[in-house]
């Protein structure tokens, strides 16, 4: 009876250094030190930013606060205290992932109560949410046009 576990057990050696080649690993870490190179030099050198959204004037903004769970969904409110959107509502799941990041952040920094978030819309059209609250903001480009326009259509 112990012969048959003796092979498995060998057999699982064996399966356990296969699972990921060497020469996968090796380039893992290669990679990860080129990467951390090219940040290095960057930061030494004073390389300017790129990839990052330029500043556009604000065209329209409105206050909106967001209340609600992960179980209920997450209603968006005016500053009446009216429901104008919620996230379990045409195609609006985004407003539950905005509630989550923007939740998190106000948890890091301390932040009681709800206070309104700004969303607005810029001179070059993007849509962004920013929190005075916390200082943070983000700008809703690059998720999708169901999922920006979850927040574009309250401006409209």
């Amino acid at each position: 009876m112990s012969q048959p576990t003796a092979s498995l057990a060998n057999q699982m050696k064996m399966r356990d250094r296969e699972m990921v080649p060497r020469f996968l690993v090796i380039c893992m870490f290669t990679l990860m030190g080129l990467s951390l190179a090219l940040v290095t030099f960057a930061q030494v050198t004073d390389q300017p930013q790129r990839g990052v959204v330029p500043d556009s004037p604000v065209t329209q903004s409105r206050l909106i606060t967001l209340e609600g769970s992960r179980n209920t969904g997450v209603a968006v409110l005016d500053t009446t205290g009216a429901e104008i959107a919620r996230s379990d509502l045409n195609k609006s799941g985004f407003i539950d992932v905005i509630w989550v990041s923007v939740s998190r952040e106000r948890k890091v920094n301390n932040v009681t109560g709800n206070p309104p978030l700004t969303l607005v819309r810029r001179e070059n059209g993007h849509t962004a949410i920013i929190d005075p609250a916390t200082n943070w903001s983000i700008e809703l480009i690059g998720y999708g046009a169901d999922n920006v326009a979850a927040f574009a259509r309250l401006l409209d």
